[in-house]
């Protein structure tokens, strides 16, 4: 068992998931944050613990290997327990013990994958209360995170959430943004080549060490060519060969990195949004790395180089602004997912689409631009007109300093004003 840092705890930076963290073990016996690893997990919730276990200590692990309920009695609650998919078995002690006494607040549970959390007799299922967790986005880092999610402030204000966002924002300071990565380590190094070792050894341990403690075995090598053809086609609706060609593999290896790499939580795809949930306009899911620092590394590109490449700056803006929106729809009160549109001939595309569980639609449209024109909502439009009453609010995501309306219910917003 280790005591809290709280040295270390005093200079902690406030996170999306602080105030829901807090209410949901003020109501429940347990919790799991799941995330990408380094994201914050361990920081934001030992916060809140009295006690903690780390089971990617050897000498820990042991312990609580041996006897789990053993190891979890007699210490103070609430009690954390550091990547518990490391120990498995901890999840029955758990279960046992919430069985025992579901007094709220008793334990917090962290992990780098979402292995097993859906799988049938996983012991925790309706025992503990699942949230995620994503490396940093603007609202952290330089906004509010105890406001409501912006999701939920568009639903409840319209466009009128929106106001002017602090000033300096511009191509350059978004892309810098967006490679910086959103991982609190690499965030803390000096900019360049430090920042730059540490997003890279980061990729470099995916590879070799994060799969083999799943379990599964795997060429460091090819997975490392296919993370790379993902990162080449990051907000683009690639076809699945396109990607395993790309990294000279199988479809059948490609299917299993996918599933690492998801499980992992280092990419995600985002869903074809259906209208009635009957008619699908395009089966691709678009493809997204979790984090648009990964860029860097895994494509060795600096900003310049970023600034010279059209398509690749698109694409690094894109993934900035979807890292935004899954971090707010997570966060959301009223229930929110994430979705893209592209029309089964081509000519209409929405990057992304929010839709709560009220069926109410959130259309997003990212433009690396500073003047937007009127132009470029043609799409928002056509979506307006086909969803009518459902449709919610459009934004046409900028680069530029203030936010303005284009047409009813569509406003030209800067990516800056999503936190501000």
């Amino acid at each position: 068992m280790l005591s809290v840092d709280w040295k270390h705890v005093s200079s902690y930076v406030p996170r999306l998931l602080d105030t829901e963290l807090t209410a949901v073990l003020a109501a429940h016996p347990a919790v799991l944050v799941v995330g990408p690893r380094a994201c914050g997990k361990t920081t934001t919730t030992r916060r809140l613990c009295h006690s903690v276990l780390r089971l990617d200590v050897p000498a820990q692990a042991a312990v609580v290997r041996a006897d789990p309920d053993a190891a979890l009695r007699g210490l103070t609650e609430p009690i954390l327990i550091d990547e518990w998919q490391l120990v498995p078995e901890v999840l029955g002690a758990v279960k046992r013990s919430v069985d025992d006494d579901p007094r709220p607040g008793r334990f917090v549970l962290t992990g780098s994958s979402q292995a097993d959390l859906t799988a049938s007799g996983w012991p925790a299922t309706g025992r503990i209360v699942r949230l995620t967790m994503y490396p940093l986005v603007g609202r952290e880092r330089h906004g509010d995170p105890t406001e409501l999610s912006v999701i939920d402030r568009i639903i409840e204000d319209g466009v009128e959430t929106f106001t002017d966002p602090a000033p300096g924002w511009d191509l350059n300071t978004y892309l810098d943004e967006a490679l910086t990565s959103g991982w609190p380590e690499a965030i803390r190094a000096p900019a360049g080549r430090a920042r730059d070792r540490w997003l890279t050894g980061y990729v470099d341990h995916l590879a070799t060490r994060e799969a083999p403690t799943l379990g599964v075995a795997r060429d460091p090598l090819r997975m490392r060519r296919y993370l790379q053809a993902i990162a080449a086609n990051t907000a683009g609706v690639p076809t699945h060969k396109l990607l395993y060609d790309s990294a000279g593999i199988d479809r059948t290896t490609a299917v299993a990195y996918d599933d690492l790499l998801d499980t992992l939580m280092i990419t995600q795809r985002v869903p074809a949004w259906a209208g009635g949930r009957t008619l699908r306009a395009v089966r691709l899911p678009k493809r997204y790395l979790i984090d648009p620092g990964l860029l860097g590394p895994l494509l060795r590109i600096d900003q310049r180089r970023a600034l010279r490449d059209g398509d690749l700056l698109g694409r690094a803006i894109d993934t900035l602004v979807a890292a935004q929106l899954r971090s707010e729809c997570a966060l959301s009160a009223i229930g929110a997912d994430l979705y893209h549109l592209r029309d089964a001939n081509g000519r209409h595309e929405i990057d992304l689409i929010v839709e709560t569980r009220a069926g109410q639609l959130l259309a997003i449209e990212v433009k690396a631009s500073a003047a937007p024109s009127a132009a470029d909502a043609r799409h928002l439009e056509w979506f307006r007109d086909q969803t009518g009453a459902s449709f919610a609010c459009g934004l046409l995501l900028h680069t530029g300093p203030r936010p303005f309306r284009l047409a009813d219910r569509i406003i030209a917003v800067p990516i800056a004003s999503l936190w501000s």
